[in-house]
């Protein structure tokens, strides 16, 4: 217990606030060692119990402190499929380490941490051609959307021996993990490193295919002949303020913004042609208090910007975004304005933004989100100069397959209703699971309905009981 967790290293502040490379560079095996040896072994691990997938902590920490890596790593992967990314971008302190007895007196052990460790340590030393491969039992299932739920969910059908297809509208095969996480946060090779493996793993993918526009749900089991259908294609439809201005040149959605420096290069620019305004020297801000918001600011820093601002309607104690990540932007010198919303954006001569009016707030009574309601402040009023403005408030479900699906049941909002503990729809042999379900949310929650609807899936292809 008086050991201290052991730091993660990081790039500098000022260096990383100038690259897209990632800002923690891992722990090395000393270090690793060293933490994973502050572990208590509990008799009954909560941490396990606090996480989504159910990775068993207990046991993979034991073999990192007995130092075999490979034997960890293949324990995580009895649950987690990814940990290489979710070693990376889980909200351990929400799940896991929330969970860690250890954090009831000093601080928990760093299994996020160790996570990763571990995983890099896989991608250097192992033989993926050495994957063992399960009996083919003849089911052919479809996961509709790359993203963590659908490659959860395929990973999982593969190892039982079904023949898994995964469909992706975007060129590259990773949905929100490849086009919504900065470089510097999770870095593509990353990605595509864990693709491979699932590649080697037997699971196939397919991209540029719009389900929905392309082929259809139904077209997929009649004339393609899918026993089954995972969609797992998220909440990608941006969300705005519904204020005056936001049409104006400079103002960007959070999805489009990331997607452009994610998936068409800005952040390699000018080895790509930069597909969104020279920010060297200019004012940016997001609106917004969530993780992709600090992700979009924090890129907008990289690629120049002079001042970048992030401003919240609440204060800092009812952010979403995890602490790491609001550590690590203000170490690199982005300025947070609580408490302040914009309730217009105003234009230049030629309808390119100048300023966003702002106004302060107070927080007042709790909302139905269980956050103290923040309340415009009379007569604090006031105009920010700025040439870039991302909105990064949320998003919704977009209704592509809902519309080209019949009898697929949707709920007012638009989002894909399913069992929560089986993740099965409306249509028999149809399931849904992730933020298509139940809007936005983590990761690793993602992950977790792509795990029930795996054990769903196989159970309903092995008995064909709906």
């Amino acid at each position: 217990m008086k050991v201290p967790r052991q730091h993660m290293p990081e790039q500098p502040p000022l260096l990383r606030a100038a690259n897209f490379t990632e800002v923690n560079l891992g722990y090395s095996e000393e270090l690793a060692r060293q933490e994973a040896l502050r572990c208590l072994q509990c008799a009954k691990p909560a941490c396990t119990d606090k996480c989504p997938v159910g990775v068993k902590v207990k046991e993979f920490v034991e073999l990192i402190v007995g130092g075999n890596y490979l034997g960890a790593v293949a324990k995580i992967r009895e649950d987690n499929v990814l940990p290489a990314i979710t070693g990376r971008v889980c909200p351990q302190e929400d799940h896991c380490e929330g969970g860690c007895l250890m954090g009831k007196k000093v601080t928990p052990l760093g299994i996020g941490y160790l996570e990763r460790f571990v995983a890099d340590y896989e991608q250097r030393h192992l033989d993926t051609n050495q994957l063992p491969k399960a009996a083919p039992t003849g089911k052919k299932v479809a996961i509709v959307g790359s993203g963590p739920s659908g490659l959860t969910a395929a990973g999982d059908l593969v190892q039982k021996g079904h023949q898994v297809k995964v469909f992706e509208a975007l060129h590259e095969p990773g949905g929100v993990l490849v086009y919504g996480i900065p470089e510097f946060r999770l870095p593509k090779q990353i990605i595509r490193e864990q693709i491979d493996y699932m590649r080697a793993m037997g699971v196939e993918f397919e991209t540029d295919v719009v389900v929905g526009k392309t082929v259809t749900i139904r077209e997929l089991m009649e004339e393609e002949g899918y026993d089954a259908v995972f969609i797992g294609t998220g909440a990608g439809l941006p969300q705005f303020m519904g204020i005056a201005g936001e049409h104006l040149n400079g103002v960007y959605s959070a999805n489009e913004f990331l997607t452009r420096i994610n998936l068409m290069h800005a952040y390699e620019f000018p080895n790509y042609d930069e597909p969104i305004v020279d920010f060297r020297g200019k004012d940016v801000a997001v609106i917004g208090g969530g993780n992709t918001a600090l992700d979009s600011i924090r890129s907008a820093l990289r690629l120049g910007a002079r001042k970048a601002y992030v401003l919240y309607r609440r204060s800092e104690a009812e952010m979403p975004a995890r602490i790491e990540e609001v550590k690590h932007a203000k170490q690199e010198g982005i300025e947070f304005q609580m408490l302040t919303a914009p309730v217009e954006f105003l234009a230049d001569e030629k309808g390119w933004l100048k300023a966003a009016r702002c106004v302060r707030m107070e927080l007042g009574e709790p909302d139905a989100s269980g956050r103290r309601r923040p309340v415009a402040l009379e007569g604090s009023e006031f105009d920010l100069p700025l040439a870039v403005a991302v909105i990064a408030i949320g998003t919704s479900a977009n209704p592509l397959i809902q519309s080209t699906t019949p009898g697929l049941k949707t709920n007012k909002k638009n989002y894909i209703e399913a069992d929560p503990m089986t993740q099965r729809t409306s249509s028999k042999g149809i399931f849904a699971g992730g933020d298509i379900v139940t809007g936005s949310a983590t990761v690793i929650l993602a992950m977790g309905a792509g795990r029930r609807a795996a054990k769903s899936i196989h159970e309903y292809l092995c008995t064909g009981n709906w």
